[in-house]
């Protein structure tokens, strides 16, 4: 089984509510038809209005995410998923990645075609020239996961290690990463940062996160997104 992560930039001259409901009500149950498991996360307008962390380095900046597993990433077996995409954005890039999963949604299991409770945070980043491949991994993965979890209110964590591209011209990220946080979270960091009613513990996480960010992100080589996330096909773990 191989996870297969896409990236869509839809029409500028489509409504975005309009390009949620044909992700949901159109493409959705087409790529369920296909895959394992499917989930979609999107910029709608139930983040639209977050202060929650948002950063930019790609131009324009992707509008929905596809994460779907199926039996083979190779070009022919994913003709047909690909095609679907291509229907559903007229710009896409795909990578193949490898999962892990760090925390588990058990406190909202996310229920099939329902948007989960929350949001969740999306992002790309790419690869700092300051880092070999194997220090930048080391940083972020063996260092910075126990930082995540004990500074922030996430209570799902994923990590997906880029291991191709699958499309040409798919930008060089080397990771995507997906958090999911209560929603009021989206407008109180002192929520998302897991320090309600106290500020001193809220500097301390910040400046912790920040730190430990900064050891492996160059901040011109993130994007960083909220969303909603649908799971059209929960993968069964």
């Amino acid at each position: 089984m191989e996870k297969i992560i896409y990236a869509l930039w839809k029409d500028s001259a489509e409504d975005g509510a309009r390009f949620t409901a044909r992700l949901l009500g159109e493409i959705a149950p087409r790529l369920d038809g296909l895959a394992h498991a499917v989930r979609i996360n999107v910029q709608d307008d139930s983040v639209a209005a977050g202060t929650s962390p948002r950063m930019a380095s790609t131009l324009p900046q992707m509008d929905a995410v596809v994460q779907l597993w199926l039996p083979s990433a190779n070009d022919p077996e994913r003709a047909a998923v690909d095609a679907i995409i291509a229907e559903a954005a007229p710009r896409h890039a795909a990578w193949l990645a490898s999962e892990s999963t760090i925390i588990a949604n058990t406190l909202d299991p996310p229920t099939p075609g329902a948007r989960t409770e929350g949001f969740s945070q999306i992002v790309f980043l790419g690869l700092p020239p300051r880092l070999s491949w194997d220090a930048w991994r080391d940083a972020w993965q063996r260092q910075h996961s126990a930082v995540a979890v004990d500074t922030q209110s996430n209570f799902e964590y994923v990590q997906n290690l880029i291991v191709r591209p699958l499309s040409y011209g798919a930008p060089a990220y080397v990771a995507m990463v997906e958090e999911c946080f209560p929603a009021a979270a989206l407008t109180d960091e002192a929520v998302y940062f897991d320090a309600v009613g106290d500020t001193a513990r809220l500097a301390e996480n910040q400046r912790l996160m920040m730190e430990s960010c900064a050891r492996f992100i160059d901040f011109d080589r993130i994007d960083c997104i909220p969303t909603s996330q649908f799971d059209i096909r929960p993968f069964a773990r």
